[in-house]
């Protein structure tokens, strides 16, 4: 018997692909029929009778691919609409065609002023309409592709700065510490900190990407400074001192603000509340919040940790240490803030650890 090798199962049609979507707006019905009438075979079309509902439908997923906008509208005329269109950053890259009646050359500059695409005079030409619609799209797709690489460079070379970064916050605390773990984990605490005390999550990520860095003028400190399990004599402390100016030097380059900030950390984090701290001796909120931030996590996760010259602390001892310390050493709020976060400092250092 012959075997038959046709297959039986149903083939999936192929998806077709979406049409465009355009928001048609014109305060007279019988205008907008026409401009339907000459576009739904090719487009998906939404309409506003008004200015008001045209801004609504544009704000809200999925938006338009084009807007074809009357001028001469009561309430909200079409040049307010554009103008508030572009002035919205959900909306601003929405191409805009107006198809009005006014003609003067002065009305045609005032919208390409407001940043419309194009400018069609009614009575319309279908196939004028068509052709001026089909290349503003292809230029807004062309647009929408080339922002869109933008976005991906953008974000790998982000990446990769930060992890940069990461590494040579860790390189630095190779040096005293086994496994660089401590600058995973005092950023983390620093970040929780500033959860509870700033409103600002752009600047709160750049506190965390900035904080590894803290330690970074250690570069130019000696071994045998850096690394002497005793205490240091006078000299070798004002060596150690040094540290913060060497990082600050290290990181003064202008005009990128999460290097500005990782500066000002290297700078401050050994600054005090009290005043008694180093280099510039500043006092209480004097020092930049995220230099009292990382201060305090800094710390906290020292006490924590094995060093050369001391043996990690339990959780009690820290907390005692740093509530003592307040109003001290550090800002009395921040470690108010500190000491209700305990459970979750402790989980870092089971997540981190330093073996």
């Amino acid at each position: 018997m012959v075997e038959n090798n046709t297959s039986t199962t149903p083939q999936a049609e192929p998806t077709k692909p979406q049409k465009p979507t355009l928001l048609v707006v014109d305060d007279i019905p019988e205008n907008i029929d026409v401009l339907v009438a000459s576009l739904r075979d090719e487009y998906s079309i939404k309409v506003a009778l008004n200015g008001a509902r045209a801004l609504a439908i544009a704000q809200k997923s999925p938006r338009p691919d084009l807007i074809l906008l009357d001028v001469m509208m009561p309430e909200m005329d079409g040049y307010e609409v554009c103008r508030r269109l572009k002035a919205d950053p959900v909306t601003a890259n929405i191409p805009v065609i107006f198809v009005t009646a006014k003609h003067d050359v002065s009305d045609e500059e005032r919208g390409f002023s407001l940043g419309a695409a194009d400018y069609i005079i009614k009575p319309i030409s279908p196939p004028l309409v068509r052709a001026r619609i089909r290349n503003q799209i292809a230029l807004y797709d062309q647009n929408r592709q080339l922002m869109e690489k933008v976005r991906e460079r953008t974000k790998a070379l982000q990446e990769s700065q930060l992890r940069i970064i990461h590494h040579l916050g860790r390189a630095v605390e190779y040096r005293d510490n086994e496994t660089g773990a401590h600058v995973i984990r005092m950023s983390y605490i620093s970040k929780y900190i500033a959860e509870r005390c700033v409103d600002d999550k752009e600047w709160i990520e750049r506190l965390f990407h900035a904080a590894p860095m803290h330690d970074l003028g250690k570069i130019g400190i000696a071994d045998k400074i850096l690394l002497k399990p005793g205490k240091l004599d006078p000299e070798e402390w004002e060596q150690m001192k040094r540290h913060t100016q060497f990082g600050a030097d290290i990181l003064s380059v202008d005009g990128d603000p999460l290097l500005e900030m990782a500066r000002t950390i290297a700078l401050t984090h050994h600054e005090r509340w009290d005043g008694k701290g180093y280099p510039a001796g500043l006092k209480a909120e004097e020092i930049p919040l995220e230099g009292r931030i990382v201060a305090l996590a800094d710390v906290i996760d020292a006490l924590l940790s094995n060093r050369p010259y001391k043996k990690a602390w339990n959780i009690e001892q820290t907390c005692e240490y740093v509530k003592g310390q307040a109003g001290r050493h550090f800002d009395p709020k921040l470690t108010e803030i500190a000491l209700d976060l305990t459970i979750k400092i402790a989980d870092l250092r089971i997540q981190y650890p330093d073996t």
